[in-house]
C-alpha cells in the first residue's frame, strides 16, 4: 500500500531532480524524469514521447550559455498510483551571444504516474507568468557547478 507522506516527498524530488538536470545540463538525469508516452507543452509547443521531448530539450539548452531554472512552492495531490501537482519557478536564461539575457517567472502544471516504486511525469505544462522580454542583464561571469557537487 502507498504512503501518502513518502510519495509526496517523492514526487517534490522528482521536481527536484528535473530542475537539478536544467541547471547542471545533465541529459541522462532530465530524460529519467519522463514517461515513455509524457506530453510535454511550452508556449509554443507541445511534443509528445519522451524521445521527441529529450530531442527538444537537447536542442533548446544548446542555444544557452547559461539557465538556473529555481523552484519555488508547490502543491500535489495524490491520487493512487497518479498524481498532479502546480509549481512556481524563475528562469534565467542567457543565450548564446546574447549578454543581456532574459527573465521568466512561471508555472508548471503537472501530471505525475508511479512506476513501479518511481515517480515520473506524464504532462507537464509550462506556463509564464511574467518574461521581461531581454531587458534583464546578465553580461557577469558564468562560474559552472565543478563536478560532485
Amino acid at each position: 500500500m502507498s504512503n501518502p507522506v513518502e510519495d509526496e516527498l517523492a514526487i517534490r524530488e522528482l521536481v527536484a531532480l528535473y530542475a537539478d538536470a536544467v541547471n547542471r545540463v545533465d541529459e541522462a538525469q532530465w530524460a529519467d524524469t519522463w514517461t515513455e508516452d509524457a506530453k510535454w507543452s511550452l508556449p509554443m509547443v507541445t511534443v509528445e514521447g519522451k524521445t521527441q521531448i529529450v530531442g527538444l530539450w537537447v536542442q533548446a539548452m544548446s542555444s544557452f550559455d547559461f539557465v538556473a531554472q529555481l523552484v519555488y512552492q508547490g502543491v500535489v495531490k495524490i491520487n493512487g498510483n497518479t498524481a498532479t501537482g502546480r509549481w512556481y519557478l524563475a528562469e534565467h536564461l542567457r543565450p548564446k551571444g546574447d549578454p543581456k539575457g532574459r527573465f521568466n517567472i512561471g508555472t508548471y502544471i503537472d501530471a505525475y504516474v508511479k512506476e513501479g516504486d518511481r515517480w515520473h511525469f506524464s504532462d507537464r505544462r509550462y506556463q509564464v507568468m511574467y518574461n521581461d522580454e531581454g531587458t534583464g542583464d546578465m553580461s557577469g561571469t558564468i562560474i559552472p557547478l565543478s563536478e560532485g557537487d
